[in-house]
């Protein structure tokens, strides 16, 4: 039998999704892989959810791939290599595209893949003491999928800087250059990313996040006349949802929306 290597909790419209292998410093392998990619899937189909909260258990959110897991996998074939790295790439896919947002909680340091999973989180709170790093050029490797996600997050400049020297950064650093959205102590994160997570359920529409959210994903591939015919198209369409009708009549009749 596999180790359970996710806890999912669901309460009061939020699920919390937490990385649960503190003795290898929940460090990912093809086990672990499929399991969030199952935690994930299965979150975005519940009714019951409507905002995810993505944390860790143990004193460090990723330390990224398994390097024991990586050197099994060196006896691969290229093409089950090709199928792994496939996995991978489509778990950092999910996450990015889910119609729910996601909300990262790191409290201990996220490293390589584990940096990765935080790229590709909607918001993404961190402890102070919390380190970052795309380190996979200092073992001879290369942050292949994760760069796809970056680029679109932090722009070349930042990039080459980040993933040709493999460096670490602090928190403070990682927030003012956008990978992060707020630092918040140690006392206080919980708190604050339970605060965001609930005015997102409160105050914001589902149908209105989820088209939010992929259309950020789709224009970025378009030129600017295709993205803006995109975004008018996408605007009169939402005219037309249940949830934009209900929240202009809420609005006008000055009544208070429950989403």
């Amino acid at each position: 039998m596999n180790q359970t290597f996710v806890q999912v909790e669901v309460s009061d419209r939020i699920c919390t999704i937490s990385l649960n292998r503190p003795e290898k410093r929940n460090a990912l392998n093809d086990v672990f892989v499929e399991q969030l990619k199952t935690a994930f899937s299965d979150a975005e189909a519940r009714d019951d959810v409507k905002v995810i909260i993505f944390k860790a258990n143990g004193d460090v959110f990723s330390a990224g791939a398994d390097l024991g897991f990586l050197k099994q996998l060196q006896q691969n074939t290229l093409q089950q290599n090709i199928d792994d790295s496939k996995s991978l790439m489509l778990l950092y896919k999910m996450i990015y595209q889910l119609k729910k947002p996601v909300i990262a909680q790191v409290e201990g340091h996220a490293i390589a893949g584990g940096c990765g999973l935080v790229t590709v989180c909607d918001f993404a709170y961190s402890v102070p003491e919390a380190k970052f790093g795309y380190t996979e050029v200092r073992i001879g490797f290369i942050p292949a999928i994760v760069m796809i996600f970056l680029l679109r997050k932090l722009g070349e400049t930042t990039v080459k800087d980040l993933l040709l020297s493999g460096r670490l950064l602090g928190a403070d650093e990682a927030h003012s250059i956008g990978l992060l959205t707020q630092v918040s102590s140690k006392e206080t994160i919980e708190a604050d990313v339970l605060k965001l997570a609930k005015n997102l359920v409160k105050k914001c529409s589902s149908q209105a996040m989820a088209t939010t959210k992929s259309m950020i994903s789709a224009v970025q591939d378009m030129s600017l006349d295709e993205a803006l015919d995109f975004a008018a198209e996408r605007n009169a369409h939402a005219r037309e949802t249940t949830d934009c009708k209900r929240g202009i009549g809420a609005f006008l009749a000055k009544e208070k929306i429950a989403w």
